[in-house]
């Protein structure tokens, strides 16, 4: 499937399955308004064609541990194929990490990561300056509380991307 081969009911499938994860075939069939069996079908087919990568839960991690979230803008020293590589492997074998986004402009990376603590957070940042990856200079931003975190609107994309 390419990107315009999406119709507006798989897009009204993948815009529900977005939001509420994995439901019941005749309840997503409710929320899409088509039968369920067609809808399934939309649904396997959305799924093989790898539209869907996964499914998970929200967790409420605030009220199971205390944690520290530390947004950080990691800079490297050369701007080298290789060596974004290598820092990106490293990153990917890093549960502390929790999202990484590479960027164009003054910074290469935008990391959130989660810690048991500010110090386990600070001992994260030494093991990676210690490490051959070539990180050159990197800002930290102490995450007090969270204002939104969703996805992005898939039908407002949809229409959006279409004008």
């Amino acid at each position: 499937m390419k990107k315009n081969a999406l119709d507006a009911t798989d897009i009204r499938i993948l815009s529900a399955v977005q939001k509420h994860g994995q439901l019941s075939k005749i309840k997503l069939a409710e929320i899409v308004n088509i039968s369920a069996t067609p809808c399934w079908a939309r649904l396997d087919r959305l799924k093989a064609a790898g539209f869907i990568r996964g499914y998970h839960a929200e967790l409420a991690l605030d009220r199971i541990v205390d944690f520290t979230q530390v947004i950080v803008t990691v800079s490297l020293t050369h701007h080298r194929k290789v060596d974004f590589e290598r820092f990106e492997a490293h990153i990917m074998s890093l549960d502390e990490v929790t999202e990484c986004i590479a960027t164009g402009g003054g910074m290469d990376y935008v990391m959130k990561t989660t810690t048991p603590s500010l110090a386990a957070f600070q001992s994260l940042m030494d093991e990676l300056l210690s490490l051959d990856i070539e990180i050159d200079r990197y800002m930290t931003y102490i995450a007090t509380r969270r204002v939104k975190s969703s996805q992005p609107n898939l039908a407002k994309l949809v229409v959006r991307a279409s004008n």
